[in-house]
């Protein structure tokens, strides 16, 4: 597995990749700088931790920095944006206002456009509830926060994040991809994927295998692994793990067994997503 580093890619985009590597994280958090050729001014999307040497590597990158944006609230995408923007004298741009600096905010359907350089906003909502996404028509590119990673799988944040909306918004993105309107996947951890449509078909797909897994383990719950309780305590992005019953950490014991167990906390979280799915299917 070749190391990510992050780099420039296209004629628009540059990721400065953050020191904050883990195993939720990947190799860290990706901060996109875009900007139009021969542009003067940037957009800097997640500027993720508040790590001086990952600011000053943003601002060398960005230069004059007209907006930042935000994918979504997690931490390791949002903690260091107030702090750069007041620095650049910029605002920052959320769905969420809580985000925000500024009386600016972003919305589903918003074209972003500086010194020629556009940027379509795309409501993705599912791993946190203001996930957002943004295309890139000049490069056949979206940014996708950690709605798509570019290894590996995300997580559905329970309760913030909702299955059913995550499904939907896979689908907005593979109709996208299958009108060819975009070709990248500029993640917000892990490598630039090329092939967003094949991309899309995996998640799809690896996400109703996972749903359909969980519903045979339903069927039978007396072969379920017997556990004290649920988890608790909270990830690296700032996601808090709140105890139930049991159930989702019996699940994610049947059903993620493949999955390395420093991973369990974060797969709870997404079987918490699917049973509340579930139920909600059926009622």
């Amino acid at each position: 597995m070749t190391e990510w580093r992050g780099g420039a890619y296209g004629d628009r985009g540059h990721c400065v990749l953050a020191p904050n590597a883990n195993f939720m994280t990947l190799d860290g958090t990706n901060t996109w700088v875009l900007r139009e050729p021969d542009a003067t001014r940037s957009i800097v999307v997640d500027p993720g931790p508040t790590d001086p040497a990952h600011l000053a590597a943003i601002s060398a990158a960005a230069g004059e920095v007209a907006m930042v944006l935000l994918t979504h609230h997690h931490l390791d995408h949002s903690e260091a944006a107030k702090e750069f923007a007041a620095a650049m004298g910029c605002g920052v741009r959320a769905l969420d206002p809580g985000q925000r600096l500024g009386d600016e905010g972003l919305a589903d359907g918003d074209v972003i456009a500086v010194d020629g350089l556009e940027v379509h906003v795309v409501g993705t909502p599912g791993h946190t509830a203001d996930s957002l996404s943004f295309v890139l028509p000049a490069e056949g590119a979206v940014l996708t926060g950690d709605t798509i990673l570019g290894r590996g799988t995300t997580v559905v944040a329970h309760p913030d994040g909702q299955l059913g909306a995550y499904l939907d918004s896979l689908d907005r993105l593979h109709r996208l991809a299958e009108a060819n309107e975009i070709h990248w996947v500029w993640p917000g951890h892990g490598p630039v994927l090329d092939d967003a449509l094949a991309t899309l078909d995996f998640y799809i797909a690896h996400r109703q295998g996972r749903l359909a897994q969980v519903r045979d383990a339903l069927r039978h719950p007396d072969e379920l692994p017997v556990v004290s309780g649920g988890s608790a305590g909270i990830l690296p992005d700032g996601t808090p793990i709140s105890s139930d019953d049991g159930l989702a950490r019996r699940v994610v014991e049947r059903v993620y067994s493949d999955v390395d167990p420093v991973l369990w906390g974060a797969a709870e979280l997404s079987v918490r997503a699917q049973l509340d799915y579930l139920r909600r299917q059926s009622s």
